[in-house]
């Protein structure tokens, strides 16, 4: 099911809205009126200082029930269990960097957080924080420990803050939230019986025990893919360079660290697959001789480093492949769609994703991306910027059209 797909209402829905102490609470007022228009019951919990932004009396006259603000009042007894117990899905929007600290560490210290911790219905965050805060280490390591939990977790987009900065924080559009919704309600089991080979990351090549070749790739698209393939009931065997990323859940993790390594682990698996998508920025050269000890300067003004090319994994992949749907990479700083149907031809892939590495707010370790789908009938599909986790989707779409039903190659 795309976006485009999707069903029209949430009629019959129970939901819970949390709405907590940002700026943006102001745009959950919409959205309340978004998901009741669609048939939704709502039941709206608000923390402290979301109380300060907006009254509750404004959520309890558009939702037509009571609003929950506190642990202990009288009239309130218990709602912190019995909303969840009955919820089909919790809706944080905004969510703040404070909650989401909460949520990840398991703090409840009232309703809202509370509630996600004795719910057993899907938790979906839409987080909304100024200053930078979303790219802060802290925050980007909560959100890694709740999407590895299955939290569904919408980025907030960029543009004018609060503050008059600039930068990643705005709440998500409101489409987009609600799109959210639907999905946690009505997930996709579009892949169950597909077996996914994904790589991912940077590979390091070693000059000497301590130093190595690599680049810049964080892993972030590959492991978003390969959560998304989960998600949506596929096996996922996912080999992968080094990096900081949590494992998703569900999936297999073979951790590698050089071309070969990740080769040799690839063509292994190759046989057991159905589609393979080659994510991984591997290095396209290696020393050819690593030292068996730490190098020394020894005074020497230059130092030259005798390399040689890494196996083509795309390339002996294509070779060997039966039925597979192969799907490729193609980053890029210039000349994107020569350089990524000429991959496209030469690698003999179904789709191929482009992307300018030097376009602003995307490419290696940012959370977002844009990219340019081509796919081998010469169907081009131009993506803008938005979550890799989004792109993901779209990416498994393009590899779906391949394999349902199998196109003559």
């Amino acid at each position: 099911m795309t976006e485009n797909s999707r069903p029209p209402t949430l009629g019959g829905a129970r939901l819970v809205l949390g709405v907590t102490g940002s700026i943006a609470a102001y745009k959950a007022v919409s959205l309340l009126r978004a998901l009741v228009r669609e048939g939704a019951t709502v039941d709206v919990v608000m923390t402290r200082a979301a109380t300060k932004f907006i009254t509750p009396l404004t959520f309890e006259v558009l939702s037509g029930r009571p609003v929950v603000t506190g642990l202990f009042e009288a009239h309130q007894e218990m709602r912190h269990l019995s909303l969840p117990e009955h919820a089909d899905a919790i809706l944080v929007a905004p969510a703040t960097a404070n909650f989401l600290a909460k949520a990840a560490l398991g703090i409840a210290d009232d309703p809202l957080s509370t509630m996600q911790l004795t719910a057993h219905c899907p938790l979906i965050c839409a987080p909304a924080m100024d200053g930078g805060m979303w790219s802060h280490p802290t925050v980007k390591g909560h959100v890694q420990t709740l999407r590895a939990r299955g939290v569904i977790v919408i980025d907030p987009e960029e543009g004018a803050l609060a503050s008059g900065r600039l930068g990643q924080g705005r709440l998500a559009e409101e489409e987009r939230i609600l799109v959210g919704v639907r999905s946690a309600l009505t997930p996709r089991r579009d892949w169950e019986g597909q077996r996914l080979l994904l790589s991912a990351g940077p590979t390091q090549e070693p000059i000497d025990p301590v130093r190595y070749i690599s680049n810049r790739s964080s892993g972030k698209m590959g492991y978003a893919i390969a959560e998304a393939a989960s998600n949506r009931g596929a096996q996922v065997v996912l080999v992968s360079g080094p990096t900081s990323l949590s494992p998703p859940q569900g999936v297999e993790v073979v951790p590698v660290e050089t071309a070969e390594e990740m080769a040799k682990h690839m063509n292994t698996r190759m046989s057991w697959s159905t589609v393979v998508v080659m994510a991984a920025a591997v290095a396209d050269f290696r020393p050819k001789h690593a030292a068996e000890l730490k190098l020394k300067k020894r005074g020497k003004p230059t130092t030259t480093l005798d390399l040689e090319q890494t196996t083509d994994i795309l390339a002996a992949l294509s070779a060997r492949r039966t039925t597979q749907v192969l799907v490729g990479f193609a980053a890029e700083t210039h000349d994107l769609l020569t350089h990524a149907k000429a991959k496209l031809s030469s690698k003999g892939l179904d789709v191929i994703v482009a992307n300018d590495v030097t376009r602003p707010g995307g490419g290696f370790g940012s959370d977002q991306n844009a990219a340019t789908l081509i796919e081998r009938d010469g169907r081009i599909t131009d993506l803008p910027l938005k979550s890799k986790r989004e792109l993901a989707d779209d990416i498994l779409n393009a590899a779906q059209r391949w394999l349902t039903p199998l196109k003559k190659r």
